[in-house]
């Protein structure tokens, strides 16, 4: 039997090759013969880049950047086609993980990094970048990217805001005659992987926000900026940034972008999985297992296991699901693409025991499994 080994990353907890080794792992200490192929995927979250970069056997350009809170730290980007393609990580130019929970202010926090790294990857004159946007500590529609690339945000006065995206409620017009002309020549690929809209009850700032440190007066606020940019963009282009699937994801980055750099924003684990040669993996497969720390029904609006699960099922390859937390009663929908999901927290435990135990517990479970994988018409009944 050969398995092919596609998670996605445990959130808080392991990276997706971690998660794939820990699978491995367990398989290779049970009394199933099998051969195996790690196969990591991300889905457009944080980490998502770099898989990109090691299945395209890319390489990595240093770079240095301001971090969310205007602080120069080290960052890089990749560089894969031989070059004329970049791949950047919104997440290690403006990321949660660069900030102390304390330190966590979405009215304040900006993108601007991530507009330096687009900028850098220009400078090796790239024919295309790739935008991976999960895991940023920003609600700010893109606005720090843009400004790093030129473009200019005033008031009435005609004087440049400041303090984004806080300040956007004051925003009468945007500059754009500055912008680095660059990138409007360069195809720009966003990633994402939620499907949310830019405004509203399931918009950037009231679902985004609170992950990023926002109170609900912070959540109102974002959201009258986020409409302002809305209105003044409307204005100046015809575009409407609120009516674009996937618009809200990484607090509006993906609208902001579309709108003004005609960004393209795809489905992020379709994507990765066409980019990095996932179906050619499959061919020689017999079961896939995949996981992510926690598979319910949003799982089946473009999360990773089910882009993996989707592939897997249109070739007729059975697939196995581990995850850390699932529904107390497993869907049919899910059923429709997973032949099997199991927890591999089978007892009561806290989250943070859970978290702390995660690469313990793959490991045992996928040994459980490659055991009763051996008789494999009593595991699937």
């Amino acid at each position: 039997m050969h398995i092919l080994i596609a998670p996605n990353a445990f959130k808080n907890s392991l990276k997706a090759v971690n998660v794939a080794t820990a699978i491995n792992d367990g398989l290779r200490q049970s009394v199933l013969a099998c051969t195996t192929h790690i196969f990591p995927v991300g889905d457009g979250g944080d980490g998502t880049g770099e898989l990109i970069i090691q299945h395209c056997n890319g390489m990595i350009v240093p770079a240095s950047v301001h971090d969310p809170l205007g602080r120069t730290i080290s960052s890089s980007f990749g560089l894969i086609n031989n070059g004329k393609t970049a791949v950047i990580e919104m997440a290690d130019a403006s990321g949660l993980r660069l900030l102390k929970k304390s330190e966590l202010n979405p009215l304040r926090t900006s993108s601007y990094g991530t507009g330096e790294l687009i900028r850098h990857a220009l400078d090796k004159n790239v024919s295309s970048i790739i935008l991976c946007i999960g895991g940023s500590a920003t609600v700010d529609g893109a606005t720090g990217i843009l400004q790093a690339l030129g473009f200019r945000f005033l008031n009435k006065e005609g004087k440049e805001l400041q303090s984004l995206p806080e300040s956007l409620t004051e925003l009468d017009s945007i500059d754009i005659s500055t912008a680095d002309k660059r990138i409007m020549n360069t195809e720009l690929t966003v990633l994402c992987d939620v499907a949310n809209y830019l405004l509203g009850q399931e918009g950037a700032a009231a679902i985004f926000g609170p992950q990023k440190g926002a109170s609900p007066d912070d959540v109102r606020n974002l959201e009258s900026s986020l409409s302002s940019l809305k209105d003044i963009v409307l204005k100046q282009t015809g575009n409407n940034m609120s009516g674009i699937k996937h618009g809200g994801a990484a607090g509006g980055t993906a609208a902001g972008l579309a709108v003004l750099l005609n960004a393209q924003l795809v489905n992020g684990i379709d994507h990765f999985l066409s980019l990095t040669g996932f179906d050619k993996a499959l061919e020689k497969a017999d079961l896939v297992i995949t996981g992510e720390g926690s598979i319910d029904i949003q799982t089946l609006q473009g999360k990773g296991p089910f882009g993996v699960a989707q592939r897997a099922k249109r070739k007729g390859i059975p697939v196995i699901g581990l995850a850390g937390k699932l529904p107390e009663v497993i869907p049919g929908e899910l059923k429709r693409y997973f032949d099997l999901l199991l927890s591999i927290n089978p007892e009561l435990t806290d989250i943070e025991a859970a978290i702390k135990n995660t690469r313990s517990r793959l490991v045992r479970t996928a040994k459980e499994t490659g055991d009763k994988l051996a008789d494999r018409k009593q595991f699937f009944t």
